[in-house]
């Protein structure tokens, strides 16, 4: 059973206003990765501070493998390698001196993995640093915060500013360090991209930490959501009665999705054997759709 390497317990930081983050609690175990989703100004990047001890709780702590955060954050940002939501680089000339001098604060001698790292991002680390594009600054930032081969990775929207190709090649790089056993915590709004790399996502709005999604149960979901077109009204409004579970219906098109159980598929077939069906769809059900079910259930918005 893998332990809790990070440990959010009644974390409170209150600039007010609604502003800040509530009574978040979380564990999050070694190995695992976990995906950060929510609006612009819903608490992540606090939460992520938080976890760093870059900011003193108004109450309640975070643990980090052994350790509190705030007390001890100069020995938990050797651990850990992260990359912040805005990048804002020392006065140094080039990516080449920056990494080194990361590397000298780090006490990293081996610079293999970097170099890989640098030609896998297809990164000029010779540019001036102050002038490079956002995209380039982000694969530098990328680059410092995963050399090192640290246990743990925060990332704060680190696909900010990569073009699609970089993006992908990012994804690539970030789940290699998760099958290595990497403890991951990623922040995007960016839902594909939680989707397809997280165990579980948490959604997060107005500094409280809303829910916490299980990736396998959503991709494994028992039930299926179907959009079924009729070729008649008659057809259409006789098929309403047969009992089936209704979740939005469109009458000028003739239009009805349901939602059934994976068992009972056949069993829609054959009633829809009576009818003159124009077309029957599946319905893709994914994380931004539980996430936004969720939400109406709590009567917010996402």
């Amino acid at each position: 059973m893998a332990k809790d390497i990070i440990e959010i317990k009644n974390l409170t930081k209150d600039y007010g206003d609604g502003k800040g983050i509530f009574d978040i609690n979380l564990a999050i175990k070694e190995g695992e990765m976990i995906g950060f989703a929510g609006t612009n100004g819903s608490g992540k990047t606090t939460t992520i501070r938080s976890i760093l001890g870059f900011i003193k709780p108004d109450s309640g702590k975070v643990i980090v493998n052994g350790l509190e955060s705030w007390s001890n954050s100069n020995e938990i940002v050797k651990c850990i390698g992260y990359v912040p939501g805005e990048i804002s680089f020392p006065d140094l000339p080039t990516g080449t001196s920056f990494l080194n001098s990361q590397a000298e604060f780090l006490n990293l001698k081996d610079m293999t993995y970097a170099n890989q790292l640098i030609k896998a991002l297809q990164l000029d680390t010779g540019a001036n640093l102050k002038r490079m594009s956002k995209g380039m600054k982000q694969k530098t930032a990328l680059v410092a915060a995963l050399m090192n081969d640290a246990k743990i990775i925060i990332l704060d929207e680190p696909t900010t500013g990569l073009d699609p190709l970089m993006r992908v090649e990012f994804m690539k790089i970030i789940k290699e360090e998760h099958k290595k056993g990497k403890t991951i915590l990623m922040s995007s709004h960016m839902f594909e991209e939680l989707e397809e790399s997280c165990d579980r996502v948490m959604l997060i709005s107005n500094g409280h930490l809303v829910d916490v999604a299980d990736m396998n149960k959503i991709k494994n979901r028992q039930e299926k959501e179907f959009k079924i077109e009729f070729k008649n009204e008659l057809d259409f409004n006789n098929f309403m009665k047969d009992g089936f579970k209704i979740t939005r219906i469109q009458k000028e098109y003739n239009q009805v999705s349901i939602e059934i159980n994976k068992s009972d598929i056949n069993f829609l077939l054959n009633s829809l054997k009576k009818y003159d069906v124009k077309y029957i769809s599946e319905l893709e059900y994914n994380l931004e759709k539980y996430f936004k079910n969720k939400m109406r259930s709590e009567n917010d918005v996402f």
